[in-house]
């Protein structure tokens, strides 16, 4: 696919790198022209230095034969207008970030009369992330497939679990309906077989249904309750978006930000929440306000750092889940060595929902991959196939599939009907199928084959 990228800050260069490594045609758009060298320097991208809203400058960026411009610079109403023109120019695909909530109830209205393809909120997609992280906290990742009806929830095994020692093919639903198909330990992840052993302190993923989840976890002694307070520090969009999920998912919300004016916008439109006006790294002020009372914690100024030093005091003082917002550190190895709780990467679940609009739009120029999810920093890949009647991998069972090591076949998803399959099942037409490999770029689900 031949694609435009306007704005190369965090979003713009992970997608940039991500569709390259995908076999498309990248041109990135800025007007910095060291972002531009930095970036063309670094990896397979054509580069164009200007204003991603002039039809010259998307002309020399070869508009006129794109399938999808993506604007995510600074400005909304820059993305904005680069969309309206693109489509005009070429009749391509658009994707426009758009951050202001003031768009927000308007976004459907902006996107059909401007003709986009879809516009995308970081704040409100980070908060949904959020606000599915505290009705499920003993999950760190919860991802869904198949509209909702199969979920991978990753987890951390406690030291005193029953699951401790067990190998894996020993663990299992009532109606082997469930599958863990991705371990981490010690900083190294692998797609486990059946006689891998669990320890102490693994970050599992399970694959299941969500009403088999939550029974599993009962089975092993963990609550799976949705959390009833949380204390929030920082008063952003993203907090902002966040509050008034929870706010109508019944859960007591209490906010801590340090400017007045915002606080008093933020009492104005959530009027059901706490709105409290002071410093949220001032220790004396959590204790006040009751921080050891709460079951949940969500560091989510603008900073970082102090995000992260928010969330370490919080850990041992909540009593279900912690959520830390990471926007700008890249220091992975380092964040999760911290032993952190749930980590939210804003510009990662912006850049994940545009991947799967174009793994999306490759699926009706001949790839077939539904739904992508990116695992373990980026380490791992659950795809979503559709298997189509000229399917060649149908009627064959999977024991007799040579597929590529370190590619799983987890479930299958049959009109509704949820398989954990096992050597003597096989794909039919209609299919849905859920495939987790370390392996990156799959476009079809013969792509799981080992071609030697």
């Amino acid at each position: 696919m031949q694609i435009i990228i306007v704005g190369c800050g965090k979003v713009g260069t992970a997608l940039a790198v991500q569709l390259s490594q995908e076999d498309n045609n990248v041109t990135v758009v800025d007007k910095d022209s060291t972002v531009i060298r930095n970036i063309t320097s670094m990896y397979d991208v054509m580069g164009i230095v200007g204003n991603g809203a002039s039809y010259g400058t998307l002309k020399e960026a070869d508009i006129e034969h794109a399938d999808l411009l993506i604007a995510v610079s600074r400005s909304d109403e820059l993305n904005l207008l680069c969309c309206v023109i693109a489509h005009q120019a070429a009749k391509c695909h658009t994707i426009a970030r758009v951050r202001n909530s003031v768009y927000r109830e308007e976004r459907e209205f902006i996107r059909r009369e401007l003709g986009l393809s879809m516009i995308i909120n970081p704040e409100f997609a980070a908060a949904q992330e959020m606000a599915r992280l505290l009705r499920f906290p003993t999950a760190i990742e919860i991802d869904s497939f198949s509209k909702g009806r199969i979920e991978m929830l990753r987890f951390k095994v406690p030291p005193a679990s029953r699951l401790v020692g067990m190998q894996l093919k020993d663990v299992s639903g009532p109606r082997n309906d469930l599958l863990i198909c991705v371990a981490e330990r010690n900083g190294e992840v692998v797609i486990p077989d059946g006689n891998y052993r669990i320890d102490a302190n693994d970050s599992l993923s399970l694959l299941a249904t969500p009403k088999t989840a939550s029974g599993f976890f009962r089975k092993i002694g963990v609550k799976t309750n949705q959390v009833h307070s949380t204390m929030i520090v920082g008063g952003g969009e993203t907090t902002y978006y966040l509050a008034a999920i929870l706010l109508r998912m019944g859960i007591h919300v209490t906010i801590i930000e340090k400017n007045r004016e915002r606080c008093e916008v933020l009492s104005e439109h959530l009027q059901d929440a706490t709105i409290i006006c002071g410093d949220g790294s001032d220790q004396e002020l959590l204790k006040e306000e009751n921080l050891e009372n709460m079951e949940s914690f969500v560091a989510c100024t603008d900073m970082d750092e102090e995000n992260i030093i928010l969330s370490l005091y919080a850990k041992d003082k909540v009593s279900k889940k912690v959520v830390t917002k990471i926007n700008h550190l890249n220091f992975n190895d380092v964040i999760h060595s911290l032993n952190l709780d749930s980590l939210v990467y804003p510009k990662y679940i912006t850049a994940e929902t545009i991947l799967q609009y174009v793994r999306a739009m490759k699926n009706s120029m001949g790839s077939n991959v539904e739904t992508l999810y990116k695992l373990m920093d980026d380490r791992v890949e659950a795809l979503e196939f559709i298997i189509r009647e000229n399917c060649p991998l149908q009627n064959i069972t999977l024991e007799s599939m040579k597929t590529k090591k370190n590619v799983l076949v987890a479930c299958i998803n049959r009109r509704g009907r949820i398989i954990i399959p096992g050597g003597q099942d096989s794909f039919r037409a209609g299919d849905s199928v859920i495939v987790v490999t370390t392996h990156t770029g799959l476009e079809n689900i013969e792509d799981i084959l080992d071609e030697k």
